[in-house]
């Protein structure tokens, strides 16, 4: 349970430390994610297929999966600030081994320890940003942070294009390492002390997984992220196939993609509030839509431009949405909510590149934005009106 006494006033909110988590999140998402703008020059460069070098993203997946699970045991008593100073350090050196990769091998073990890294971040991050903010401030919180998932989202892959067709993708990745290591030292900087408040046990994570409403979110929210990542995660070959863009207008599409996620980010930090459950399956009917959309007008740079500008606005704001969700569902055990939800994500977002990568080579890229398009209208079907996501009143 929260305690009243270690909530701090507006006056000595941590914003400080919020935006230091924010540029946090924003090197993640590019670290995780930067193969996506890269794919097809890293497949050529390591000598594999574009469907198998996609799983570079499937296996941070995984591993992200496991930590988001185990952190909160696996880190005990540790005060959360060290925990995060580390995890950062880990991300620091899994681009290093990304940018040296000869092979395959190489960079499937860096991307595994970029893994470990994402799902403790994010395992902790939302209550991390419980006890730095007042309660009425966490949704707002929660935007800045997920601002840096927009910032990434709108320079992250346009950049890494731009740049790796210049440079050679491996420059790109080692672009990042001087802004991870900036961070690393603002972490040390703006994070207050953040004592472990008692040791969880793996006990209570299964508790909170056996309540009704929180599983039924847990796995909307998996259908909701694991549409979006079939699609995002091949994006680039879509893209090339059939729009028939060069690097350049590949550029732009991405960037148009990314600064909508600046608008979403925006309307999810001003709108998300009370009857917020309403809102749970509107990034899955938006960008379900979409993606069913590019699949019959994707040859034309217009109506795609015009559509992934909806798309990214919507996927930054179904973070805050569902981690809105989680924050006011899950109050009393916001660590293991948080272990709970991450797993989650970083789940569908295995499968999603599992699977995409799967109907790419054995099918079509047309498949796999059909099969983004079938999860989402799971998704949709699941959320309903959202009620019964809601725990029950007291």
């Amino acid at each position: 349970m929260t305690d009243a006494a270690a909530i701090p006033t507006r006056s000595n909110a941590q914003w400080g430390a919020v935006l230091s988590m924010s540029l946090c999140v924003a090197l993640l998402i590019a670290s995780e994610f930067m193969p996506v703008s890269l794919l097809t020059p890293m497949a050529a460069g390591l000598g594999a297929s574009e469907g198998a070098t996609g799983q570079a993203i499937s296996i941070s997946g995984l591993f992200a999966l496991a930590a988001s699970l185990l952190i909160t045991t696996a880190a005990g008593q540790f005060n959360r600030k060290l925990v995060l100073i580390a995890l950062t350090a880990l991300m620091l050196a899994s681009l290093v081994m990304v940018a040296v990769a000869p092979n395959f091998t190489v960079l499937i073990t860096a991307r595994a320890i970029l893994g470990i890294c994402i799902g403790g971040f994010w395992a902790l991050a939302t209550a991390v940003m419980m006890r730095l903010v007042p309660p009425g401030e966490v949704p707002k919180a929660l935007s800045i942070m997920y601002g840096g998932q927009a910032i990434a989202a709108a320079f992250a892959a346009p950049l890494g294009a731009y740049l790796g067709d210049i440079f050679g993708w491996r420059a790109v990745f080692w672009a990042l390492t001087p802004l991870v290591a900036l961070n690393l030292i603002w972490h040390l900087i703006a994070l207050p002390s953040l004592p472990a408040r008692g040791r969880q046990s793996f006990g209570v994570v299964i508790e909170v997984l056996r309540r009704p409403y929180f599983l039924r979110g847990l796995i909307a929210a998996m259908l909701s992220w694991g549409s979006a990542f079939t699609m995002f995660t091949y994006l680039r070959p879509f893209l090339e196939q059939v729009t028939g863009v060069n690097a350049t207008l590949l550029s732009i599409l991405l960037l148009v993609l990314g600064i909508a996620g600046f608008a979403g980010t925006w309307a999810a930090g001003r709108f998300v509030g009370e009857g917020f459950e309403r809102l749970l399956k509107l990034p899955a009917l938006v960008m379900g839509g979409v993606t069913l959309a590019l699949i019959f007008t994707g040859s034309s740079p217009l109506a795609t431009g015009i559509l992934l500008a909806i798309w990214g606005a919507m996927n930054t704001a179904l973070s805050v949405i569902f981690m809105t969700w989680m924050s006011q569902n899950v109050d009393d055990q916001p660590e293991a909510g948080g272990s709970l939800m991450v797993a989650a994500i970083q789940g569908s977002i295995l499968l999603g590149a599992v699977i995409g990568g799967l109907l790419l080579d054995a099918l079509s890229i047309t498949a796999t934005f059909a099969g983004a398009v079938a999860l989402a209208v799971a998704a949709v079907a699941l959320i309903g009106n959202g009620q019964r996501m809601l725990k029950p009143a007291n």
